[in-house]
């Protein structure tokens, strides 16, 4: 029997409306429209106005001189450079400390979700007052608290604390020996980068093994030792490229080394440790999520606590933590706007703080900031939802 073809209607315009197929793609449309002529008329309306007033617009001023310092810099920078270096130093700052909060607050936080669910009742009870004084008392306040400690605590620089040969630590900041690099040292970076890619390699290769045929390699460690060995193996075959600029006491401070800023360091511990008790419940929520039936069975074939911990619970609980954990990082670095309130240079305290006083271009200045705070909030979310969609469950 032959197939009974039908012939579709021929299309007109009043479908766009009356025919569901079509409706909903016709409001989206609309709507989107509609959307761009407001921002339009918005944007052509506050440039109409700042014109009558004879305030100037756009965005060169970033090229004038700033002609202001900045006490912590990754790059070259002084009073002389631009506006637009400042803003680049401020996106630096802004990234560093979000990212190193990001590090310390996952590695915190898992720990104490984790602790907080120990069978010593001392552990999970001191975990419970962590979690429950950390997260009830407001950012602000603890990031002044640690700052007012570093800054009080800590003796002059002539006074210094030297915990190890050539570290330094004073109310000026902590100084640290820094690395200086000399001819032959790509040699060492591109051993460290061959032993990541083996790290990589190997630890899909121990996973592969162990799903077939159960046995476990000890990834950690092997790992650890690929990152150490190799590079010191291709340091000492370049001829020990590398050598320490070691800080020392000059007049009334250090000079030589790196110094890490009180301001730094009490911006990040506290946005760390903050951040790091919501964690701690979002882990403990996923944890707790996963039936105690599979903690049994694994018990049951012999597998210790920690493994159990580790290949059985964890795995199953990332499917939880993910999706929460992405809101806490996102809010790590959106809080890190606190940093001027210490006079740590981030991107507000820069390009949205002095160059906005200077040059009184408060809309360039502020759409600076809110684009580079969206980029860095969409960069963070395409990785976490990345990361969560290789964790999640395959329906097959």
């Amino acid at each position: 029997m032959s197939a009974i073809e039908f012939d579709r209607p021929a299309f007109k315009i009043e479908d766009l409306w009356t025919d569901s197929r079509w409706r909903g793609v016709t409001i989206q449309v609309i709507a989107i429209a509609g959307l761009f002529a407001f921002l339009a008329f918005i944007v052509n309306n506050t440039i109409n106005n700042l014109e009558s007033l004879g305030v100037e617009t756009g965005y060169g001023f970033l090229s004038d001189p700033s002609s202001y310092d900045i006490n912590q810099t990754l790059i070259e920078y002084d009073s002389r450079s631009s506006h637009g270096r400042a803003a680049l130093v401020g996106l630096l700052n802004t990234a560093l400390v979000a990212f190193c909060g990001i590090i310390a607050a996952t590695i915190l936080g898992f720990t104490v979700g984790v602790l907080r669910l120990s069978g010593n009742w001392l552990i999970s009870r001191i975990m419970y007052c962590y979690v429950e004084f950390t997260r009830n008392v407001p950012l602000l306040l603890q990031i002044l608290l640690w700052h007012g400690i570093v800054v009080h605590s800590l003796p002059r620089p002539k006074d210094a604390h030297e915990p190890l040969t050539g570290i330094f630590l004073s109310n000026r900041g902590f100084s640290l020996p820094s690395p200086v690099f000399e001819e032959g040292s790509s040699f060492i970076l591109f051993a460290l980068i061959v032993a990541i890619v083996g790290c990589v390699v190997f630890t899909r290769y121990a996973k592969r093994v162990q799903e077939q045929t159960g046995k476990i390699y000890p990834v950690i460690t092997i790992n650890l030792g690929m990152i150490v060995i190799l590079p010191l193996i291709a340091y000492f075959l370049a001829g020990m490229p590398i050598s320490l600029d070691w800080p020392a006491l000059r007049g009334f401070n250090f000079a030589g080394g790196v110094t890490v800023t009180p301001e730094f360091v009490a911006l990040w511990f506290a946005l760390s440790v903050y951040t790091a008790s919501f964690i701690s419940e979002n882990v403990r929520a996923g944890i707790q999520a996963i039936s105690h039936g599979q903690t049994e069975a694994a018990y049951a074939l012999g597998l210790r606590p920690n493994w159990t911990m580790r290949l059985v619970i964890l795995p199953q609980a990332l499917r939880v933590i993910i999706p929460p954990l992405i809101s806490q990082y996102l809010n790590l670095t959106k809080n890190s706007s606190l940093a001027i309130a210490v006079g740590y240079m981030d991107i507000v305290a820069t390009i949205g703080g002095i160059s906005l006083n200077q040059t009184g271009r408060a809309l360039e200045c502020m759409s600076i900031v809110l684009t580079i705070y969206l980029s860095f909030s969409l960069f963070i979310s395409l990785i976490m939802n990345w990361y969560n969609k290789r964790v999640a469950l395959v329906e097959r």
